[in-house]
C-alpha cells in the first residue's frame, strides 16, 4: 500500500502543476495583461488607463537603435541580449530604446519602473535625462496630454543579458508602490523560508550528517538564488556580477536535488552516484568559464544558454534514476523523491515552453515556484523523517528497557539461587567437617596403633580439615552479608562512634586495652544499611583487639569536609608486614600471624561494604607500630 503511494503522489502533483502554470500564466503574467498596446513606436493611453488599479507593461511597440540597427520595431523579452541570434557578433554594447507616449487626460504625476538592469541605464523623458543607474530603475515625471518620448540608454559588457529584457511597468506611485510591496514581501519570504529551515537542519547535522547538511545547502542555495531581487531593488555594489553568484547557487541546488535523492536511495556509495556527481561538478566549471569568456567570444553566449538547458535535462534524469532506484528498493522516502523530480522537471518543461511568453507580476518565475516547492518538499521529507526516527528511538529504548527489566529479574533471581545454594551447601557440609575432626581427635588420642608415620598423614588431614572449616565459617559469614535486605537509611556519624564505643568498649576494657571514639567538631551523615556498617566496624575492631597486646590503645575517629566523611580505625598492635598489605582485601588472605585463627573473609568484607557504599579504604601499617585503616564515604545531604 506504501508503494502505491508513491506512485499516486508524483501523478497528483502533476496535475496540480499544471492547473498552477495555467492559472499563473493568465493571471501573473505581464505578457496577459490588458491593452493599451504599443505599436510603431507609439503607446496611445488615456487617463482611464492610468487609474484602471493596474500597472501597464510597456511589452510593445518600442523602436531600437544599436550599432548595427536603428529605429528597428521590438517588443521587450523577444530578444535576451543585442546579438539577435547573429553569433558573430557582440552580444554586449550600447542600444536605445524609445516609446512615444500618446497620452489624452488630464495631467498626473506617474511612475515607470525598469526591473532587472545588470547594467548602466540613463532613463529619459522628452530629451531630459530623469535618472541614471545600475540595477532596478526607477523614474517619476509629470505626465501631460500629448505626445512624451520615453528613452531607455543602456551600456552593457558582460552577462547573459544585454539591452532591456524585462518589461517595464507605467502607472500612477500608489499603484506600482502596491505591486512592489507584494513583490517585496513574496521575495522576502522566499528568501527566509529556506534559510530558517536550513538553520533547523544544524540541529540535525549530528544525527545524520549526509542528508541534513544536504537538504541544509539546498535551502541556503535557493535562498542565494532569490536574493537577486534585492541586489538589483537596493542597487547593491557587485550587481553587474551578480549573475555568476545566481547561475552558481542554481547549479549547486541542481546538485544537491540529486544527491538528496541519491541520499534516499541509500545509493551514494554506488558507481551510479560517482559518474553523475563527476558530470555535475564538470559542467559548472565549464558553465563558468563560458560565462566569462562572452565579452570575448561571442558564440559562447549560445553554447552556454544550451549547456545550461542540457545541465538541467541532466539533473532531471540523475534524480529521476535515483527516485526509481528508491521505489524499486522499497523506500519510504521515494514519494517525496520521485514527486521532487516531477517538480523539478515540472519547473524545467515551464522554462523552456513559456521562454519569452511569461514574466510575473507580483509573484515568481515557474522555476523559482518550482524551487519553493522543492524546499518545502525536502523539508516536509526531513521533518517525517525525523518524525520516524523519534518513533524508532522510543520503540528501541522501549525495547532495552524491557531488556534490561528481564536481563535484571533474571540476574536477580540467579543471585538470590546463589544465595540459597551457598547456604544449603554451608550448612550440609558443617556436620561431615566436623565428624572427621572429631573422627582424627579420637584416633589420635587412643593411640593404638599409631606410630610416626600415621601421626604425619593425622595432622595433614587435620589440617585440610581445618582449612575446610575456615572456609565454611567464611561463607556462612557473606550468606549473613547477603540476607541483609532492609532499605538504607541517613545514618549519623557521632551516633555511630557513640555505639561503637558502647557495644566494644567492654570487651576492649576486659583485655587491657583502651578503646576510644574521637566525634566529629560537627556531625554528618552517611545513607547505609545499618547491618552492614555493624559488620563492617565488627570486623575492624576484633581485628584490631587481636593485633593490640595488652595496654595498647585503638582509637575511632572521624571528621567531614567537601562533602566526605572520613573515618579512621588505628591500633597499636604488632602491625602487618609491609608485603602482605597489597593482599590483605583479597578473599581467603590470611597473613602469617593470622593462620590459625582467620578466615581471610574480614577484610575483604568490609572492602566489599566500603565499595557497595561508593567510599574507599586505604591502610597503613608497619610492624612493631600499629595498623590505622582510613574509610572514606560520601557525605549525605538533606
Amino acid at each position: 500500500m506504501r508503494q502505491k503511494k508513491a506512485w499516486w503522489l508524483p501523478l497528483v502533483a502533476v496535475a496540480v502543476l499544471m492547473l498552477f502554470f495555467a492559472y499563473l500564466f493568465y493571471a501573473d503574467n505581464k505578457y496577459q495583461t490588458p491593452p493599451p498596446y504599443g505599436r510603431s513606436g507609439i503607446l496611445n493611453l488615456s487617463e482611464r488607463d492610468l487609474r484602471r488599479g493596474s500597472p501597464l507593461y510597456l511589452i510593445d511597440g518600442w523602436l531600437l537603435t544599436d550599432q548595427r540597427t536603428e529605429d528597428q520595431p521590438t517588443y521587450i523579452g523577444e530578444f535576451s541580449n543585442l546579438q539577435r541570434g547573429d553569433l558573430a557578433v557582440s552580444p554586449h554594447g550600447w542600444a536605445r530604446y524609445e516609446l512615444t507616449l500618446c497620452y489624452d487626460g488630464a495631467p498626473s504625476i506617474v511612475s515607470v519602473m525598469f526591473p532587472q538592469l545588470s547594467f548602466q541605464y540613463t532613463i529619459s523623458v522628452d530629451g531630459t535625462q530623469l535618472t541614471r543607474g545600475m540595477g532596478n530603475g526607477k523614474a517619476v515625471f509629470l505626465l501631460t496630454a500629448g505626445s512624451h518620448v520615453l528613452t531607455v540608454e543602456t551600456v552593457s559588457e558582460m552577462g547573459y543579458y544585454s539591452g532591456m529584457y524585462f518589461p517595464p511597468a507605467l502607472g500612477l506611485d500608489e499603484t506600482l508602490s502596491r505591486v512592489s510591496r507584494v513583490q517585496s514581501f513574496a521575495y522576502a519570504l522566499a528568501f527566509f523560508l529556506p534559510i530558517t529551515l536550513a538553520v533547523f537542519t544544524v540541529f540535525l547535522w549530528r544525527a545524520e550528517r549526509g542528508i541534513s547538511r544536504c537538504f541544509g545547502l539546498l535551502c541556503c542555495c535557493y535562498a542565494l538564488y532569490m536574493f537577486r531581487y534585492f541586489v538589483f531593488w537596493f542597487a547593491m555594489p557587485g550587481a553587474q556580477y551578480w549573475f555568476l553568484v545566481q547561475s552558481m547557487a542554481l547549479y549547486c541546488l541542481c546538485f544537491c536535488v540529486v544527491r538528496l535523492t541519491a541520499l534516499a536511495a541509500g545509493a551514494v556509495s554506488g558507481r551510479a552516484w560517482r559518474w553523475i556527481r563527476a558530470v555535475l561538478l564538470a559542467l559548472p566549471a565549464a558553465l563558468l568559464l563560458l560565462s566569462l569568456s562572452i565579452p570575448a567570444v561571442p558564440w559562447a553566449v549560445y553554447v552556454h544558454g544550451k549547456l545550461t538547458d542540457f545541465y538541467y535535462m541532466y539533473t532531471f534524469f540523475g534524480a529521476a534514476f535515483f527516485a526509481v532506484r528508491g521505489i524499486k528498493a522499497r523506500n519510504w522516502e521515494s514519494r517525496y523523491t520521485l514527486t521532487g523530480c516531477v517538480v523539478f522537471g515540472m519547473g524545467l518543461s515551464a522554462n523552456l515552453l513559456f521562454s519569452n511568453l511569461f514574466e510575473p507580476v507580483s509573484f515568481f518565475w515557474q522555476f523559482e515556484w518550482c524551487g519553493l516547492l522543492l524546499v518545502l518538499l525536502f523539508g516536509a521529507m526531513m521533518v517525517s523523517r525525523s518524525h520516524r526516527l523519534l518513533r524508532e528511538n522510543d520503540a528501541l529504548t522501549n525495547h532495552l528497557e524491557e531488556q534490561v527489566k528481564k536481563r535484571t529479574e533474571e540476574v536477580r533471581q540467579l543471585l538470590e539461587e546463589r544465595k540459597a545454594f551457598f547456604s544449603d551447601m554451608a550448612h550440609d557440609l558443617k556436620a561431615p567437617v566436623f565428624a572427621t575432626q572429631s573422627f582424627i581427635r579420637a584416633i589420635r588420642g587412643s593411640g593404638v596403633g599409631v606410630d610416626a608415620e600415621l601421626r604425619g598423614y593425622l595432622d595433614q588431614a587435620e589440617a585440610k580439615q581445618w582449612e575446610m572449616a575456615r572456609r565454611l565459617q567464611g561463607l556462612s559469614a557473606i550468606n549473613a552479608l547477603d540476607k541483609i535486605e532492609e532499605e538504607p537509611v541517613r545514618i549519623s556519624v557521632c551516633k555511630m562512634l557513640s555505639e561503637i564505643h558502647a557495644v566494644y568498649g567492654g570487651e576492649a576494657e576486659v583485655q587491657s586495652v583502651y578503646l576510644s571514639a574521637d566525634q566529629p567538631e560537627h556531625d554528618a551523615f552517611i545513607l547505609a544499611q545499618q547491618g552492614k556498617i555493624d559488620i563492617l566496624f565488627e570486623n575492624l575492631i576484633y581485628n584490631a583487639l587481636k593485633a593490640t597486646s595488652p595496654g595498647g590503645r585503638i582509637t575511632v575517629s572521624a571528621r567531614t569536609g567537601e562533602g566526605r566523611v572520613r573515618i579512621t580505625v588505628a591500633d597499636t598492635g604488632h602491625g602487618i608486614p609491609e608485603e602482605e598489605l597489597p593482599f590483605i582485601f583479597r578473599r581467603f588472605y590470611v597473613g602469617a600471624g593470622s593462620r590459625d585463627t582467620g578466615t581471610g573473609l574480614g577484610l575483604y568484607i568490609v572492602h566489599s561494604i566500603v565499595a557497595e557504599l561508593g567510599g574507599t579504604i586505604s591502610v597503613w601499617s608497619a610492624v612493631g607500630k600499629g595498623t590505622k585503616f582510613t574509610l572514606e564515604f560520601p557525605e549525605e545531604h538533606l
